[in-house]
C-alpha cells in the first residue's frame, strides 16, 4: 500500500493490531489528532475513546482507555492501558471503568474536579456508543 506508515496498537494484554495504515485518528486528551505518513514527531497521553486505523484490510476501530501515542513520520505506536475492538465492546466493560471514576470526581477537588468530570463524560460517551 502507498503512502502507508507502520501502526501498532498494543495493551498491557496483548498486541491489539499491527501492520501499515495510511492514517489512524486518536483520541488525544488534548483533542482528537490523525496520524499519516511524514507526520511530525509528537508523543500524547490519550483520553478514553475510539481510535480508528485506515489499514490496508479496511478501516478498524478499537475503544483505548488511556495510555499514550507516539508518532513518527513512519510510524503511530500506541499503548492503550486498555483497548478491545468497537464491534466487542459492551456496557458491562465500560461500567467499571466508569464507577471508579465517578469516585475520583467525587472526591476531587479544584481543578482535579474539572479533569476528572472530564474522564467521566469520555468514559460515558464509550458507554453509550458499546453494544449491550
Amino acid at each position: 500500500m502507498a503512502d502507508t506508515m507502520k501502526f501498532d496498537l498494543v495493551s498491557p494484554e496483548a498486541r491489539v493490531v499491527s501492520g501499515q495504515a495510511v492514517s489512524v485518528q486518536i483520541p488525544g486528551a488534548e483533542g482528537d489528532l490523525t496520524a499519516m505518513p511524514n507526520h511530525a514527531p509528537v508523543i500524547t497521553t490519550l483520553r478514553p475513546g475510539f481510535l480508528r486505523a485506515e489499514m490496508d484490510g479496511g478501516v478498524q476501530e478499537f475503544a483505548v482507555f488511556g495510555g499514550f501515542a507516539e508518532i513518527t513520520a513512519e510510524a503511530a505506536s500506541v499503548l492503550a492501558e486498555h483497548a478491545v475492538a468497537k464491534a466487542d465492546l459492551t456496557r458491562e466493560a465500560v461500567e467499571g471503568h466508569l464507577e471508579k471514576a465517578r469516585a475520583a470526581m467525587d472526591a476531587a477537588e479544584g481543578p482535579a474536579q474539572d479533569l476528572a468530570a472530564k474522564l467521566v463524560a469520555d468514559l460515558t460517551a464509550l458507554s453509550e456508543a458499546a453494544t449491550a
